[in-house]
This record gives C-alpha cells, sequence and structure tokens, in this order.
C-alpha cells in the first residue's frame, strides 16, 4: 500500500478482488508469462478489469495454472458463450509455452464464468441421461469443445442406463447420449 497525502492508496486489484491474494513473487516463469500477457493484452483492450492468480480451490492439477479476471468489464471479457475467454485462454497458453519447457495447463477465467458453466451443463447432461435412459432414444449434443465434452462425458459416467460417444471430427465433433441395452456393459470413458 502506499499513501498519497496521507490518504493510503489500494492497488487497483485489492479492490476489484474478492478472493485471497496469492503471492505473485513466488510465481515460476511460466505464471509470471502468463499474467504479464494478461495485463499487457487487457490494457490493448481498454478494459477495466485486473488479473490476479486465483488461489488453489482444491479443483485444478498442482501444475495447473489457475488465472481469474475481475472488475467491470469482466463480462465483456467472456464474451458469447465464452469465446472471447476461450481465446484469451488460447493465445496465454501459446505465451507461456517456450521449446524446452514442461508444458502446464493455463486455466483463465472471468467472474466465475467456467465453473458456472460447468455446473449447468453436467446438470443439462445428467437432465438429458434421465431421459434417454426412460425414453430409450439416443440424444447428440450439438458440436463442442473438448472441455465441454469432457464435462458431459464425466457427469455420465456412472450414470445408470446410458453411455456417453463423442463423434465426429475437429470443430464438427459432439457427444451423444446412448442408452445401453438389456445387459450390455458400460465401456471405459473415452473421447
Amino acid at each position: 500500500m502506499s499513501e498519497t497525502n496521507d490518504v493510503p492508496v489500494q492497488p487497483a486489484h485489492a479492490a476489484l478482488s474478492s478472493q485471497p491474494a496469492v503471492d505473485e513473487a513466488a510465481a515460476d516463469g511460466q505464471t509470471k508469462r502468463a499474467l504479464a500477457f494478461l495485463r499487457k493484452l487487457l490494457v490493448g483492450m481498454d478494459m477495466n478489469a485486473e488479473v490476479i492468480l486465483a488461489p488453489d480451490d482444491g479443483e485444478g492439477s498442482e501444475d495447473e495454472i489457475r488465472i481469474e479476471i475481475e472488475g467491470p468489464d469482466a463480462g465483456r471479457i467472456i464474451g458469447k458463450r465464452g469465446t472471447v475467454l476461450e481465446a484469451i485462454q488460447y493465445l496465454t497458453t501459446r505465451v507461456v509455452h517456450k521449446p524446452g519447457e514442461g508444458r502446464r495447463h493455463v486455466q483463465v477465467d472471468a467472474e466465475g464464468y467456467r465453473a458456472r458453466h460447468e455446473d449447468q451443463l453436467a446438470e443439462m447432461a445428467e437432465k438429458l441421461g434421465e431421459r434417454v435412459a426412460k425414453e430409450g432414444k439416443v440424444i447428440t449434443f450439438d458440436p463442442m469443445s473438448a472441455r465441454d465434452r469432457r464435462i458431459v462425458h464425466m457427469a455420465l459416467r456412472e450414470f445408470e442406463g446410458v453411455r456417453t460417444e463423442s463423434n465426429g471430427e475437429g470443430p464438427d465433433r459432439r457427444v451423444q447420449i446412448i442408452p445401453l441395452k438389456p445387459g450390455e456393459v458400460k465401456p471405459p470413458m473415452a473421447d
């Protein structure tokens, strides 16, 4: 905290962030590159938002770089159906990974969008799984990202009476929820 005219001034991220601060000074080179890139990107986009290193909530893997974007413009960073956020995460991943360094998963979130989206997608998958088990008809999702397909597969992996399967190529890849035939054993999960 710095002081000007005896009035304490907090850094912008302290005012915007609702999460406890994570010591960025102890971060490794990849994490620091990710934070610096995102901060520069948001300044270039003229966004009123702050980039913070997300605290470990126990859900991610140990080698994951988790970054949260918070502030008044965070909703604009998400974009329609998360497309802008997805693009920002992709670019950040490309900046972070340098030849000769280990590859770490980079997750960029804005105002908890990803967690809400994952919960909604898993809930929808379970409702559709119930319908498939009851009616015996295959349900096919619209094309979705690998991350979203995995959420559907994971949500239904232990669901009785159905199995999931991914079909298609590239951006047209989609998940199907398929009813199990009497006596059919659910195959191991794969995408």
